[in-house]
């Protein structure tokens, strides 16, 4: 009997946490917290511990699959890539480069493999058509942080360990541990916050796990964030409370601010956000004299009609406060590896842009170099020049998590052909010729490459595997060189190592020049993205940079560090003007694109809220569609429930545990209801990532309690328009019971 201990990063969720996991005889046998981890200190959730069932789920996908007759039936890698070789080539060659469309999910950013080499395949593709979850749930927020300071991850983070004033809008971090800002045990971390005489205040159309262990809790109502925060922006400006601190020098449009906020008065917005004009302003004071202080919001804020906006104002506030850029307000991450705002030259940059191609149906613009994850059906089933004939998926299932999915499925259903990398037969890989398999996360190393720019705290960790692959499946970086390779014309059978190597060589020659030999000599023992982390860290801003600091940061030193919890890099600090990357050398307080976007809101001040409308939810056991085949996770009460407020429920003749019909124009689905005061009359709330029972799929323990799709209520054309982001709450609804024997 052999017994051995490992130690790795939980990849399941953004709270990143140190797991301590032993084996006996290749099997886990345990799963809990590395108490010595210096950034989740011992802390997990439940979804750590369903890595083992992952890991043996009888369902995940170990060989490829080729669709025949209708039917997946196994097959050898070679033959998987001799069918992709066959098949779409001709695709591309008739139709040209954007007839082939690439999605890529939530997944692939705890995957260094997926992350690092995803760009390859769509590069070589050379399509338009890239979508991902990003306009699902958080491009609002990069888009905002990029026209701001100048690059889409550089986001301002709560100092949650130094702050006495936090308030948190739309976002749930006691389920989450953070969302865009990674915060394990934030109920830890809430509880310090008050033991040192500080306040948390939620905002939000239900009473969260987390507005229950606040000081304060006030109901808004859905995709009115833009009205309370823009009312909040001009009760500083009315009251005499804009102070900029130490930032002061390095602020532009403060004035244009001051008149775009000045049809927001909190008269103006309480009745459209449902919270009272004494209240607006309140908050607006306590943030201001709270010497330290910091506002955050989160998906809630961003999937609605005005996210951009609404993320945008929460970063003015906190410039205005002159919380900015302060120990007890928020900051900025200084990440070890792969951070753009520490690399270049400091405190200036190109900024980002927007705009530089359009969807061909919508016309929706790109953002982030790609395009609305809810364009997908339409590019699909519009005939023309350019129209989406074959797609890519890469831990991707836009059918259960983009609005409308039921549509997206038909589209599916008329492609030419369809690849997808996944570990799952889902609700979007049924509808694909070919599956290829990724790894178990067990069998993969692990190094978070966007984590650490959103982190707590600074930090640098790895994990080697625990276990090794299957014979004969390549890394997920290998099968990405490969379909490039195919793409490419170079081959179903070349070898992914010489592709990746020769890459390697061209990549350091431009970024090295004269030094490119001696950096490829002192990584030639790596490969694939161990080799493009070690770069990472040795040019980061506490690397070696080859030899020249010793005491710097290698990745050997960073491996090294693994059974002690990886490299402590400590707390945030002041990074402005540092940091910076926008063309001015300064915060942009006040871009064009987002002040025209505001005075859209000011029109839609004055409109009458629905009577009834939906929003999401999250759960501490479930991360989007994907860990609901999870015997660890799906046991315990059913949560795919619509929770009512009992006001709404008596109005509306509902009772509790019974069967409602929900609808918005055409669509409907139908789901269970849950009583519950913790709702804000006139809001309905149904989890996101259900709607287990499309026929051909292959997750049995999920299609036991297949739960209610609430995306299929979804309009897939309703999006913020500034950043494409889909609307995924406020949508009005109207709901009924279900009389016994009636059907859909």
């Amino acid at each position: 009997m052999t017994e051995s201990t490992h130690y790795r990063i939980c990849p399941l969720c953004e709270a990143c946490c140190g797991l301590e996991i032993k084996l006996r005889d290749g099997e886990v046998t345990s799963i809990r917290g590395h108490d010595a981890d210096v950034l989740s200190a011992g802390y997990i959730c439940p979804k750590a511990v369903a890595l083992k069932d992952l890991h043996e789920d009888p369902d995940r996908i170990r060989t490829p699959l080729i669709k025949r007759n209708g039917v997946f039936e196994p097959s050898t890698w070679d033959e998987a890539f001799a069918e992709i070789e066959r098949r779409l080539p001709p695709v591309r060659a008739t139709h040209g480069r954007n007839a082939v469309a690439i999605t890529v999910g939530n997944p692939s950013a705890h995957k260094i493999g997926l992350l690092t080499y995803f760009g390859k395949l769509a590069r070589a593709l050379g399509t338009k058509n890239v979508f991902s979850a990003s306009t699902l749930d958080q491009m609002p927020k990069q888009l905002a942080s990029g026209l701001m300071f100048g690059h889409w991850l550089s986001v301002a983070l709560p100092d949650i360990s130094r702050t006495k004033l936090l308030i948190v809008i739309g976002a749930n971090p006691l389920v989450s541990n953070g969302s865009m800002w990674t915060v394990p045990d934030f109920r830890g971390k809430a509880k310090a916050l008050k033991a040192r005489g500080g306040k948390l205040i939620v905002i939000d159309p239900r009473r969260t796990e987390t507005a229950k262990v606040a000081d304060a809790h006030h109901f808004i109502r859905p995709s009115a964030d833009v009205f309370l925060l823009a009312a909040m922006v001009h009760t500083l400006f009315a009251e005499g409370l804009v102070k900029l601190g130490s930032t002061a020098a390095w602020v532009n449009g403060v004035e244009q601010v001051r008149a775009a906020v000045a049809p927001f008065t909190p008269e103006a917005a309480a009745p459209r956000c449902g919270i009272a004009t004494n209240t607006i302003r309140e908050l607006a004071r306590q943030l201001a004299n709270t010497e330290r202080a910091a506002i955050y919001a989160r998906i809630g804020t961003c999937t609605q009609e005005y996210g951009t906006a609404a993320s945008w104002l929460v970063d003015v506030l906190n410039t205005l406060t002159g919380h900015v850029d302060q120990i007890g307000g928020v900051l900025f991450a200084k990440s070890a590896a792969f951070a753009s705002n520490t690399t270049g030259k400091p405190g200036i940059g190109k900024g980002v842009t927007t705009g530089r191609h359009h969807a061909r149906v919508s016309g929706a613009p790109e953002v982030y170099g790609e395009l609305p994850i809810t364009c997908l059906a339409e590019e699909i089933e519009t005939p023309g020049k350019d129209q989406v004939r074959a797609l890519f998926t890469v831990a991707s299932n836009p059918v259960l998590s983009s609005p409308d999915g039921p549509r997206l499925a038909r589209a599916l259903d008329t492609l030419d052909f369809m690849v997808s990398m996944d570990i799952y037969v889902n609700e979007t890989t049924r509808h694909a010729d070919v599956i290829l398999p990724g790894l178990s996360p067990l069998e993969d190393l692990h190094f978070d490459v966007a984590f650490p720019q959103l982190s707590w705290r600074n930090h640098a960790r790895y994990s080697p595997p625990v276990l090794p692959p299957a014979p004969g499946q390549p890394q997920e970086w290998q099968t990405l060189l490969k379909l490039a390779a195919i793409v490419q014309g170079k081959g179903a059978a070349c070898d992914a190592e010489a592709l990746d190597d020769a890459q390697f060589a061209e990549d350091a020659q431009r970024l090295f020049g004269s030094h490119a030999d001696a950096v490829i000599a002192a990584t030639m023992a790596l490969k694939g993205p161990e080799r493009t982390l070690e770069v990472a860290l040795r040019t980061g801003p506490y690397g070696d940079h080859f030899g020249q600091r010793p005491e710097g940061l290698t990745l050997a030193k960073v491996i090294a560090s693994n059974p002690t919890g990886g490299i402590d890099l400590g707390e945030l600090q002041p990074r402005i003007p540092e940091m910076l990357r926008t063309p001015s050398g300064k915060i942009e307080l006040a871009p064009p694109l987002l002040l025209q976007d505001l005075q859209r809101a000011t029109q839609d001040l004055r409109a009458l809220a629905p009577d009834l409308v939906i929003i999401g939810r999250r759960d501490v056991r479930s991360n989007n569609s994907w860990m609901h085949n999870l015997p660890t996770l799906a046991k315990g009460p059913f949560r795919c429930t619509a929770l009512v407020h009992p006001v709404d429920a008596l109005r509306l003749g509902l009772k509790d545990g019974t069967q409602a019909h929900l609808r918005n124009g055409t669509r409907s689905v139908q789901a269970q209801v849950q009583i519950s005061d913790e709702m804000m009359p006139g809001v309905v709330s149904l989890p996101h990532g259900w709607g287990h029972d499309r026929p051909g799929t292959q997750l049995h323990v999920a299609a036991e309690r297949p739960g209610t799709n609430l995306n299929a209520l979804l309009n897939d054309q309703s999006r913020d328009p500034v950043s494409g982001n889909a609307v995924l709450g406020g949508v009005a609804i109207t709901m009924e019971a279900v009389v016994s024997g009636q059907c859909e």
